[in-house]
């Protein structure tokens, strides 16, 4: 699982590229169409104007979602995931016991016996850990 996630996590989506592809092609077929339309200026006609200010300004936000598409990739990979642990009870003595989640776990299920009074220990809470951020002051 891990390998698959460590893929996908070191490149761009392949729908944004595509995309990003497609209005590529769009803005050099709107240059191309500006310049016709600048070569046929007989009807003293600024549709040139207009067709090079689209393609401009499709290019620019193009590139400007490829680059935060880049930027959010590699924000993905430095993220690391919440850590799940498992709170382990003993009725009896009412020792606690806190370890990582296992694959099985679930809420008031049976495990084996308890180290002490040898009666059966219960799961009694499944959480993640939350760690605190650290706060950025202005000054």
């Amino acid at each position: 699982m891990t390998t698959n996630s460590s893929q996908t996590a070191s490149r761009i989506s392949t729908f944004v590229f595509l995309v990003v592809l497609a209005v590529y092609a769009l803005a050099i077929v709107s240059i191309g169409l500006a310049i016709s339309f600048y070569g046929d200026q007989s009807q003293g006609s600024y549709t040139w104007i207009y067709m090079l200010g689209l393609s401009i300004v499709s290019i620019t936000l193009a590139t400007y979602v490829l680059l935060q598409s880049r930027r959010h990739v590699t924000t993905m990979k430095t993220a690391v995931p919440p850590q799940v642990m498992t709170t382990i009870e003993c009725r009896k003595c009412a020792i606690k016991n806190v370890r990582e989640f296992q694959r099985g776990d679930y809420v008031y299920k049976e495990l084996e016996k308890c180290q002490k009074c040898d009666d059966k220990q219960i799961i009694t809470a499944i959480y993640k850990e939350v760690k605190e951020k650290e706060k950025k002051y202005p000054f």
